[in-house]
């Protein structure tokens, strides 16, 4: 589902619908504004953001400078635009680690928020950015929670300290620390337990860790719950001072006033965003990036980010060689698929190109997830020796590749055509890019 969804689309179509006109009077941006709002505020975005919002777009976007322009749509749009961004916060606001090891960053927020899969996802990119985190399992209340982290840190291969459920949180954090000095971990994580912002027991509780340990504190709120989000920050903020947000599901049915709310209503930035269920699905929040996917302008750059992440430069260019020489055969394309499944849902990759996710409300394109698993259900039904040599795939062979993927001869004698044809197009390719070699180094022989 593209980021925001349903205020995605009506932004983009509200806004798309100034591009086809040539000129704009102030009536067309104040009818347009009046969608705006009225989208803004169906995604649960705070009615005072949405009011400060549309008052500064208008201001901007009927001025002689705009209004007088060649391209004033393109100009409103882009008001729009860097609204949206400084609505967020404006630019990346980055996790400052402190000088004197180690750092200390304590995740806090309501039951459900997914505290405990995003301390794992945050000690996951800490490593990947060269750090030696520790997990710190505090939360001694709700049931297995110690034990869930456990199983988070197995299978990262991240260490978990814990000292049980008998002691109190503000020993479990103090003996982290400690147990992080001596162990060469330069970043402690302490998960602790969800709890009510009016829980007064239970919010000491946190401010007596802030007081033991000095840590970072990021609030994890669920971007699905909109408004209530924003509440429970302002809360959270006032009893302890906050240092950053992590939104979580951001890939569910998110409507977005979270997102366009929190910052300002709290003051606090928003330092990361959390998809899926997968222990990598956790992003630095870009309020630029952000603004452009949500205007349907794309993300290239946080897609160019997931495709370094997941592909090998050295395999890649083997299989850059191989797709010159026409030798791609289906094992190369089964791991390929993974490596693009690992990137996240395609319906995700797409709305990260630029026009795509415009094209998509329009034409009412859908990307169906099940046709690529059932490529792979059909390509791992094949024999080593059937992935690599696919024209030794007879009638029978055919019969019982389909018998094991679940599918129909049918199904594997067009994916079979598809790829016969596409390798044929390789070798052609193929063909023309040493013809252009060839000459090439002839030219260069002839005037050296």
């Amino acid at each position: 589902m593209a980021v925001f969804g349903t205020l995605a689309e009506k932004l983009q179509n509200t806004l798309g619908k100034l591009r086809g006109r040539g000129k704009l009077t102030e009536q067309d941006v104040k009818e347009a504004l009046r969608e705006v709002r009225l989208a803004l505020l169906e995604a649960d975005v705070n009615y005072k953001v949405v009011r400060e919002f549309t008052a500064r777009v208008r201001e901007r976007a009927v001025g002689q400078e705009v209004m007088t322009s060649l391209s004033p749509a393109h100009q409103v749009i882009k008001i729009v635009h860097e609204e949206l961004t400084e609505l967020m916060g404006g630019t990346q606001s980055k996790l400052e680690l402190a000088s004197r090891l180690p750092s200390i960053i304590m995740l806090v927020g309501p039951q459900g928020a997914g505290k405990t899969t995003g301390c794992a996802k945050l000690a996951n990119l800490l490593r990947k950015q060269g750090h030696r985190p520790l997990l710190a399992a505090a939360d001694i209340y709700r049931p297995a929670a110690i034990k869930q982290l456990q199983v988070l840190g197995e299978q990262l291969q991240i260490p978990v300290f814990s000292l049980g459920d008998q002691v109190t949180p503000v020993d479990i954090a103090k003996a982290a620390v400690e147990h992080a000095k001596r162990n060469g971990n330069d970043v402690v994580i302490l998960d602790t337990a969800g709890r009510l912002h009016t829980d007064e027991e239970l919010m000491a509780e946190l401010g007596a860790i802030d007081r033991a340990v000095s840590p970072q504190v990021l609030l994890v709120v669920d971007a699905m719950t909109g408004q209530d989000a924003v509440n429970v920050a302002s809360s959270f903020n006032e009893k302890l001072d906050i240092d950053g947000i992590i939104l979580t599901k951001l890939d569910g049915d998110a409507r977005g006033g979270a997102a366009l709310s929190i910052k300002a209503v709290t003051g606090k930035p928003i330092k990361f965003a959390a998809t899926g269920e997968k222990l990598d699905g956790l992003e630095p929040f870009y309020p630029e990036r952000m603004a452009s996917r949500i205007l349907g302008m794309g993300d290239v750059l946080t897609l160019i980010e997931r495709a370094e992440a997941q592909i090998d430069e050295e395999r890649a260019r083997e299989m850059a060689d191989k797709l010159r020489t026409a030798e791609f055969t289906f094992e190369d394309f089964l791991e390929q698929l993974e490596q693009v499944r690992n990137m996240g849902p395609l319906d995700q990759l797409l709305d990260m190109l630029p026009g795509v996710p415009g094209m998509k409300g329009l034409q009412g394109m859908q990307v169906d997830e099940r046709q690529f698993t059932q490529v792979e259900a059909i390509i791992r039904s094949m024999t080593v020796e059937e992935r690599l040599r696919p024209e030794i795939i007879s009638g029978s062979r055919k019969r019982r590749i389909a018998d094991g993927s679940g599918t129909r001869v049918q199904d594997v004698n067009r994916l079979l055509k598809q790829f016969s044809q596409t390798r044929q197009m390789l070798r052609q390719l193929g063909a023309l890019d040493q013809k252009a070699r060839r000459k090439r180094g002839g030219a260069f022989n002839l005037f050296r």
